[in-house]
C-alpha cells in the first residue's frame, strides 16, 4: 500500500482546507462633522466676471491681475481651510455677483 504524498507546500497530516483564524471586524468609525472647508469657484456668468473678480480679491487680498487670472482658471478653489460660516459668506457673496460656487 503506497502512502499518498502531501501536496506541494503542505506538511502530512494537514488537509487542504484552511483553518484561518476569524478575522476582527473594525469598530464602525464616528462621523464627524467637517469645521474646515475649501470654498471652490466652479463657474461663472461672463456678464458678472467683473463682479467675481472683485469679489475673489476682497476675499483673497490679491492683486487685480491675480484675481482676474484665478478666476478665469475655473474650477478653481479660492480658499481653503476656512471655517464653516465663513465659507457660507464667501458662497453667498460670490454667487451674488453671478458665480456657481461649491464648498468642498
Amino acid at each position: 500500500m503506497a502512502m499518498a504524498m502531501p501536496a506541494k507546500g503542505m506538511s502530512p497530516g494537514t488537509t487542504s482546507a484552511s483553518s484561518a483564524p476569524p478575522t476582527e471586524t473594525a469598530p464602525p468609525v464616528e462621523k464627524k462633522e467637517k469645521t474646515e472647508f475649501e470654498v471652490k469657484l466652479e463657474s461663472f456668468t461672463p456678464e458678472g466676471k467683473i463682479k467675481v473678480i472683485k469679489e475673489v480679491r476682497s476675499i483673497t487680498n490679491l492683486g487685480l491681475k491675480e484675481a482676474k487670472e484665478l478666476v478665469e482658471k475655473a474650477p478653481i478653489v479660492v480658499k481653503s481651510n476656512v471655517p464653516k460660516a465663513d465659507a457660507e459668506a464667501m458662497k453667498k457673496q460670490l454667487e451674488a455677483a453671478g458665480a456657481k460656487v461649491a464648498l468642498e
